[in-house]
Parts: structure tokens; sequence; C-alpha cells
């Protein structure tokens, strides 16, 4: 078992200083699901709140409403209906501004290109208004487009192609990838929906000009939230309860009387993937939970694995130890 980063004592009046004198231009609170992040992220934006407040700083020099304001940085929250599954949670803001939820339709098709461009419009418009931002999430690659400057290229899904792709074995698709790009890590292929988008846009760029997005590089305060993993694993199943009871299995049914397609909702994956297959009977209820467990306790160490990829690239993540509570 991977051991686990050891956490620090993050000191918010400092954090908030150094964004104020500019040695910071944003801070990102990321970890796996179950971690406690967004409850965190709520508490850290409050609490910044407060030290404006407490320090006369809470007005900046047009006179606007100085405060901190969270942006999201999650593949499925920024569709609309899917609420429970996503763990929106939008009751634990509390009063606290939030951005990039309920953006676009459920059913669509929503990118890593289209995120980028739309985290840095929601950005620009929080520090325009002398506000401080704070990125929230556990989607790697959605928290690396929006504070590392990636170039992306502006690529259309091609559905019959994504057929046609997935017809093939992974290392067969690997070894294709690699003969129209270089592969230096391999974040391009970690899943097999990347993978097959990986192919998709390489394919594409090899036939036509591709206009590509040019955002710089975020000057970030990561704050990581840590817990072992039989804490989060335990989270995670006591949250699926509670989901469950919650109605998750009649959003995701509503989603589909709604006139979205199943294979769209599978395409979303865990809670969307494994409750469409029980409402179309190709699982039992009993199957659909256990499975659904077992995937979301792989997914987050997946995303574990993400983030310590980021720390082995140079970034700097102060890891801080969350309370433990289920949320």
């Amino acid at each position: 078992m991977a051991e686990l980063p050891e956490p620090e004592i993050i000191d918010t009046g400092k954090v908030l200083q150094s964004f104020l004198d500019g040695s910071i231009d944003l801070i990102c609170v990321l970890g796996p699901t179950a971690s406690g992040k967004t409850r965190y992220a709520v508490s850290l934006a409050k609490e910044m709140d407060r030290l404006l407040a407490s320090s006369g700083g809470s007005f900046s020099s047009d006179g606007s409403q100085r405060r901190a304001e969270i942006l999201s940085a999650d593949s499925r929250q920024v569709y609309r209906g899917m609420d429970i599954g996503t763990g929106k949670d939008l009751s634990e803001y509390d009063g606290v501004p939030y951005h990039l939820m309920d953006i676009v339709e459920a059913g669509s098709k929503y990118n890593i290109y289209e995120y980028q461009k739309d985290f840095e419009k929601a950005y620009q418009d929080i520090v325009s208004r002398g506000c401080i931002p704070v990125l929230c999430g556990g989607s790697g690659l959605y928290i690396e487009a929006a504070t590392c400057g990636y170039s992306l290229p502006d690529v259309p899904a091609d559905p019959d192609l994504r057929a046609e792709l997935e017809k093939e074995d992974t290392q067969t698709l690997i070894d294709r990838l690699a003969l129209l790009k270089p592969l230096h890590n391999s974040t391009d292929y970690d899943t097999r929906k990347r993978l097959v988008r990986a192919l998709e846009i390489a394919i594409y760029e090899s036939r036509h000009p591709v206009g590509r997005t040019h955002f710089l590089p975020k000057n970030t305060y990561y704050i990581g939230t840590l817990v072992s993993r039989d804490e989060r694993n335990a989270r995670i199943d006591l949250r699926l309860e509670e989901r469950l009871k919650d109605g998750m299995v009649e959003e995701v049914k509503g989603l589909l009387d709604s006139g979205i397609p199943a294979e769209d909702l599978i395409y979303y994956g865990l809670e969307y993937k494994f409750v469409t297959l029980y409402l179309t009977g190709q699982l039992g209820y009993d199957e659909m939970k256990r499975r659904l467990a077992v995937a979301i306790h792989q997914f987050a160490k997946r995303q574990m694995t993400w983030f310590r990829g980021m720390e082995r690239r140079g970034v700097r993540i102060h890891w801080m130890q969350v309370p433990h509570v289920i949320h």
C-alpha cells in the first residue's frame, strides 16, 4: 500500500496574505472522492471572508465586496439534473458563491477544452471584482488544465470513429496513439475512455488544422485533503447508502425518462453507469450496489495516484488532515 504524504497545518491567514500580496493568484483544494474537500473549501472561503472583514479589507479598491468564491473542478458537476450522483451538495456552500456547476445539459458531451475556456472566463470574472478564487474538485485533468496553462485542441466528438475505436483492444489503441504522438506519460491512456478520446484527437489533428487554447498557468497554492484508504472507503460506502436513500435511482430514472439515451448516461461512469445498468435490467439491485462501491473505491485510488503524479511532475501540494466526518 502506498504511503500517505505527511500532513501539514494550513495557516489560512498566511494563504490569504499570499494572495493579497500577489505571491499566488489561485488557491486549489483537491482530493479524492469522499475526502471532505468541498466542506473544507467552504470553511476556508468563509474563514478568509472573516479575516478580510476583521482587517477592514473586505472591500476592493473600487468599493465592491471582496470575498472568496469557489470554482468547481469536477467533470460531472457541470451537468444540470445530475445532482445526487455527482455529490453537488449545494447546501454545503452556505452562501459562498460557486461557479462551473449546472452549466450544460445532461446528455451532452462536455470536454476538457470547453472546461478550460469556461474556467478562465469565470476566473477572470472573479479576480476582476477583487475577489479570491478557490478551485475545488477531484478531477485531476480538469485541475491541471485550469492551473497549468495546457494548450488544448478544439476537436469535436466523432461518434462513428469512437464506435470503431471501441472495437479495438486497449494495447492496439495505445500502439495507434504512439504512431501519431509521443507518449510522455500514461495520462492519455490511464482509462479506456481517455485513451479513445486521445486517439480521436490525434487522428483529427493529423487530418485537419486545429485551433488551440492559450492561457497562462496560474501561480497556485494547492491544498490536498488527506484521509487513509480505510477511512476513505468507509466514507464512500456510507455516502453511497445515503445517496441511494436520497433518491439517486429516481434521479437516473428521471434522466432516462426525459429522453437521454442509456448509453449517454453509461458514458458518464460510476453512479450513472451502474444505476442505468440496473434500471435497464442488466444488473440486479444488490449487484449494482456492490459493483458501484468497488468502482468508486478504485476511482478514489486512481485520483490519489493522479495527485501523487502531479507531485512527481513538480507540483507542491500541501496535504492536510480532514476531520473524521462523512461528507
